[in-house]
């Protein structure tokens, strides 16, 4: 007998083909190893799964079971335990792939009715793009329980993003407040003789200070970062992480930060960075896109040129005037306004985006990639730092293929 065909694998193969097939597959032959080999079908009317396999099997099929209609009426008290059960039977990135489901099979609005559900829900930035979409739909109490569902996701996320998008710009904003040409009163007497240890002099028992370091001259800030986000609906996970990184940079004295949304108006949500839940949740996803009419009220906010970067997130798709668009960007830079153009910022894969506009701006000199969030703390130091941008992409890997 081959060591496919014992009965110890055979079994194994049964229980996978059992948990595949599902409940309405119980009568149904089970594949064997080698058609026409000999082996048998296992015995009609046994089941081979037990103990640990059964409730997989039962979280699985209130989900994917052909028996159910999607009526949550009778089901939510065991829908909110299913939420529970499958943290306890799968990975997290397996539970937000079942969550999701289960959120369109039994109908979000109704979910949304059960506020007990909150705490078994799995942070998705997928799932606030869609309470975001959905919300002026729900009458007020379930309005409420989303809100808060919105708020759990966005202070876990915040919690996590807030080190990386920190430690990615402490570096740079030291090295940018250091003074190496300062005046007296200016010198810091500390950090000038620890770097110059190297030239102590046992003769005559003191440093030779060959390089003087200075305290920062004070300014406002450093560097403005102007955030311009498309809200189309297909920018929904990208609007959620602009906003929350936004939120973070906000409360870095050095950078200087304004979030601009936008679909065919615009609204300067800059004083809502202190609450990116309350932002989130005023916003309204969907409507045309006029990027000219946007990238025009963000050029009216420059005050110092050089020292401004406007980051475009947007699938470029334009519905205004896209010559008046590509004018503007053409004089931006003339004043040394930096603008680069992500695509989206999220995790994705690669976006559908303008093909055409992308290559015109392109062609102005202005790089137009996708970026993860992960790795958006790292652009953003790149930009402070003044690396060339192309190579800065090209070395992630993020220049994305275009797809019209």
């Amino acid at each position: 007998m081959s060591e496919l065909s014992t009965p110890k694998n055979q079994e194994e193969r049964m229980r996978r083909w059992r948990l595949i097939l599902g409940k309405t597959h119980e009568d149904n032959p089970i594949p064997q190893e080698g058609e026409g080999d000999g082996d048998q079908s296992p015995p009609s009317g046994r089941d081979p799964l037990a103990g640990d396999d059964q409730m997989l099997d039962e979280l699985l099929d209130q989900i994917y079971g052909e028996s159910d209609d999607g009526d949550l009426s009778d089901s939510a008290p065991d829908i909110a335990r299913w939420l529970g059960d499958i943290h306890r039977y799968f990975p997290d990135s397996v539970a937000q792939i079942l969550q999701q489901d289960a959120l369109d099979k039994y109908k979000l609005r109704k979910l949304l009715a059960y506020p007990e559900l909150i705490q078994e829900i799995e942070p998705d930035v997928n799932l606030i793009a869609e309470l975001l979409r959905l919300k002026r739909m729900l009458p007020a109490k379930t309005r409420e329980t989303a809100r808060e569902i919105v708020r759990k996701i966005v202070e876990e996320l915040l919690e996590k993003l807030r080190r990386p998008m920190e430690q990615a710009l402490s570096g740079t904003l030291n090295r940018a407040v250091t003074n190496r040409r300062p005046k007296l009163k200016e010198i810091n007497w500390v950090r000038t003789i620890h770097s110059n240890l190297k030239h102590y002099q046992p003769r005559y028992q003191t440093v030779v200070p060959e390089t003087v370091v200075g305290y920062g001259r004070k300014r406002s800030s450093l560097k403005d970062i102007i955030l311009c986000v498309d809200t189309s609906a297909s920018m929904g996970k990208s609007i959620v992480y602009a906003s929350i990184y936004a939120s973070v940079m906000a409360s870095i004295p050095a950078i200087s930060t304004r979030l601009i949304l936008f679909d065919s108006s615009v609204v300067d949500m800059t004083g809502q960075l202190h609450d990116p839940v309350e932002l989130l949740f005023g916003l309204r996803l969907g409507g045309g896109t006029d990027i000219n009419r946007a990238i025009t009220y963000a050029q009216q906010l420059v005050t110092r040129p050089r020292d401004t970067t406007l980051i475009l997130i947007s699938d470029l798709f334009e519905g205004g005037n896209k010559e008046s668009l590509l004018q503007r960007v053409v004089q931006m830079q003339q004043h040394g306004i930096q603008m680069i153009v992500l695509l989206a910022l999220n995790d994705s894969g690669s976006p559908r985006f303008s093909r055409d506009m992308a290559l015109q701006l392109a062609a102005l000199g202005v790089p137009a990639f996708a970026c993860t969030p992960d790795l958006f703390p790292d652009l953003m130091s790149a930009l402070l730092n003044g690396r060339d941008i192309q190579q800065w992409a090209a070395g992630h890997q993020v220049v994305t293929s275009p797809d019209n």
